[in-house]
């Protein structure tokens, strides 16, 4: 059985040896037991209402229940830039037109901004190797959607995700090498992670701030603007499927896109609903769709997968599920369909 919860200090280590195995351009977990174990420590404060909305968020963990191990990570950011700036390339158009020589021509841009300021942002989704089975992942990052529905009035009215953009095996990333490579004259690498370790300050000091010419870049270049990581497509295509859309930001080190969203319009907000829970020693039905039930405790969230028939207005759980869930007999649970329904 895999559960859901907030992050605590007793899953740093785990959480640091994820964070290991996400590699290069996996800018907002870095590899550093202080950062990670501060992140926990701003999740719990939010929990208790502690710090100011610029500083809140909330790390979410998937929790192997057999081995108590934690084996993925997903998070939400409540307002992006307001104590740092936060940065993305904007996709536009320069006209160049004489009509002396008769030459009209459209040249696509770069364009650096701050757009995104003070929007909320789903971020940090990682999961295990052995674990990306039995639609672990798909768990762990649609259950911030239902966490979003519960407690709505805490997040703003646009959410966003950055993707991780295309980089070779080795860790390599084209677009980098031929834009920002020149300015900061350091790796890849080095680069992403000091920007996860909040050490930003070089990208306002450094990077142009005029529109870049797109034509004027290598092919390689070119031709990752916007391309996701292979590892990253089924979180990609997930997050589209429930209504995010790719409207021209990319992100500045690798040229990832950023998806965004108004939240009322996502389906997951739309489609969920609360429930009656029944308590039965065994649940025995079949046939029945996979549903993310979860509690709706802010400060002890948990949610786990069950069977369950849509169209029924109550929920069976074992003794076991209300246990983890800390839930009893006629109380409330939130629930929603695992697999979003694809537009026919």
């Amino acid at each position: 059985m895999m559960i859901v919860r907030h992050a605590e200090l007793k899953d740093l280590q785990d959480i640091y040896l994820l964070a290991e195995k996400s590699g290069v351009g996996f800018t907002s977990l870095p590899a550093n037991i202080d950062i990670l174990s501060k992140r926990i420590i701003r999740t719990q404060k939010t929990l208790a209402g502690e710090v100011p909305e610029s500083e809140q968020g909330y790390l979410f963990v998937l929790e192997d229940f057999m081995s108590q191990r934690v084996v993925g990570l997903s998070a939400i950011e409540v307002s992006v830039g307001l104590t740092s700036p936060f940065y993305s390339y904007r996709m536009g158009k320069q006209v160049h037109a004489s009509d002396e020589l008769n030459v009209y021509k459209t040249l696509d841009t770069l364009f650096l901004t701050n757009d995104l300021t003070g929007v909320s942002e789903l971020c940090s989704l990682i999961i295990d190797p052995t674990f990306r089975v039995n639609s672990n992942g798909k768990f762990l990052s649609k259950i911030r959607f239902l966490f979003i529905a519960a407690f709505r009035h805490l997040f703003k009215q646009k959410l966003i995700a950055e993707m991780r953009g295309y980089s070779t095996e080795d860790g390599i990333s084209p677009f980098w090498n031929a834009l920002g490579h020149h300015f900061f004259k350091m790796d890849f690498a080095t680069a992403d992670y000091l920007s996860g370790i909040g050490q930003k300050s070089f990208i306002a000091e450094l990077m142009p701030r005029f529109p870049i010419y797109i034509d004027l870049l290598p092919e390689s270049a070119k031709n990752v603007i916007g391309q996701v990581h292979q590892q990253t497509l089924p979180a990609f295509k997930l997050l589209q499927l429930e209504g995010l859309e790719y409207c021209g930001y990319v992100d500045i080190f690798d040229g990832g896109p950023t998806l965004q969203a108004d939240i009322k319009n996502l389906k997951a907000i739309q489609n969920c609903q609360q429930v009656q829970i029944k308590i039965e020693a065994q649940n025995n039905q079949k046939g029945n769709q996979a549903f993310m039930v979860a509690n709706d405790h802010y400060e002890n969230y948990k949610a786990l997968l069950v069977s369950h028939d849509g169209n029924e207005r109550f929920l069976k759980l074992t003794p076991e599920q209300a246990q983890i869930l800390n839930v009893k007999l006629g109380d409330q649970v939130r629930i929603l369909a695992l697999h979003t329904q694809e537009k026919s």
